[in-house]
């Protein structure tokens, strides 16, 4: 048997160790990137995975290797059946508004079938499957727990299960690196926003990801994870030497993302996230917004890694329904040290300081926030005036079992 492939039934081919954006280098001046995400690996030491098989690939605009050339092209290029490809939110292109419904559609590049999961079908139908031996995956993952592209993974893995093919998940690095911090969901609260047991910042990758949904949902498919190879949990994206491709349209930016795990909760309240700006999820606002007021409030408590900036904006076809064309006042962050910026809780002392300073005009979507906080304990702790200190002081024993129960999925170390 091929030696990839006896790996590959075991759950993870080359492991590293135990325990619509523009494509463009981070790295200056690197012509040989040092991580090599997982198509790149799977063609050159795996290639056999896919020998006589008809493939379904699932991805979008982050589906590219080392050299910005996308997965269709490659996989076609070394003589791969692929019959169909399939899309997550945001579409094929990743062009498509937060939330909104995508159609299925045709490739005119190639005339394949393209299968939105993010429509009238979250998962894939028999008729789609019809014809597929081997499903790939590649997609990129956002790093924070409020991401889709997990959801229609698992979506994925079900149907493939069912229909007794093989799962093959091409990984790429956590593009905000391995750090763990926020809360931990509750599972009572699971929703294609929030589908397992993880943080708000969960330090994982989608291959790993995958690996701990096929356990705590107890999906049964044959998965196999083919890991970039090179990359370690302290790198970032632009640390990589790989391509950077926004993995969403609201997400353009490396920095945008390094937010997000914090931003991303103000999606729940009447204020804006920036959204059809261009400072997406770098900045909050609102007409009411007494920007001093707030910064006041937060200078006196050390909040490192981060600086923050009184700053207007007007955002234009927000997608979100929240003050299109209106001047709002506005908070920007910019992150000043990543090894000590803590985006949860930075977002939880914000939400306090605005809700106290601002209760007349302050105001929750309870669901949406609810979901995306992974209960409602966060919210009524606020709405109770808790300390933000000690919010975040009370995530910590369920930190501490989530980075238990997550070794059995890790592929990749910690360091250099």
């Amino acid at each position: 048997m091929h030696r990839s492939f006896l790996l590959g039934v075991l759950g993870c081919v080359g492991c590293a160790g135990a325990g619509s954006g523009s494509v463009r280098p981070y790295v200056a001046g690197n012509s040989q990137p040092r991580v090599r995400p997982g198509i790149d690996v799977l063609l050159t030491d795996s290639a056999g995975l896919m020998r006589h098989r008809h493939v379904g690939l699932v991805t979008n605009q982050t589906g590219v290797d080392a050299e910005g050339i996308s997965d269709v092209a490659r996989l076609r290029s070394a003589g791969v059946h692929l019959v169909a490809l399939f899309s997550p939110e945001h579409g094929f292109r990743g062009a498509a508004d937060p939330g909104a419904a995508v159609a299925s559609s045709k490739d005119s590049a190639t005339g394949l079938p393209i299968y939105s999961l993010y429509g009238s079908s979250s998962a894939p139908t028999d008729e789609m499957l019809r014809g597929i031996d081997l499903m790939l995956v590649d997609l990129q993952d956002a790093g924070a727990r409020y991401y889709t592209y997990l959801a229609t993974t698992v979506a994925v893995m079900r149907a493939a299960g069912k229909a007794h093919l093989h799962v093959v998940l091409l990984d790429r690095p956590n593009p905000i690196g391995g750090m763990v911090q926020g809360n931990v969901l509750d599972p009572a609260f699971a929703s294609s926003i929030g589908l397992l047991a993880v943080p708000m910042r969960h330090g994982l990758t989608l291959g790993e990801l995958a690996r701990l949904a096929r356990s705590d949902l107890g999906i049964d498919v044959q998965l196999t994870v083919i890991p970039a190879k090179g990359w370690h949990r302290s790198a970032s994206a632009d640390q990589t030497g790989l391509p950077f491709v926004a993995p969403s349209p609201n997400l353009p930016t490396l920095e945008s993302l390094f937010h997000y795990p914090g931003l991303c909760l103000f999606e729940g309240t009447n204020l804006s996230v920036g959204r059809g700006s261009d400072r997406s999820f770098e900045q909050i606002g609102a007409p009411w917004l007494d920007t001093t007021a707030v910064l006041a409030v937060l200078r006196k408590t050390p909040l490192p890694g981060v600086r923050f900036e009184s700053v207007r904006f007007t955002p234009h076809r927000p997608g979100d329904g929240k003050y299109a064309d209106t001047t709002l006042a506005g908070i920007r962050l910019e992150v000043t040290d990543r090894s000590t910026y803590d985006p949860p809780a930075v977002a939880v002392h914000l939400l306090s300081a605005i809700r106290s300073l601002h209760s007349d005009q302050f105001g929750w979507i309870p669901a949406h926030f609810d979901r995306l906080a992974g209960g409602p304990d966060l919210r009524r702790q606020l709405d109770l005036g808790t300390a933000p200190e000690v919010i975040v002081k009370g995530w910590r024993p369920a930190l501490d079992r989530y980075m238990d129960r997550r070794k059995s999925v890790l592929l990749y170390p910690d360091g250099t």
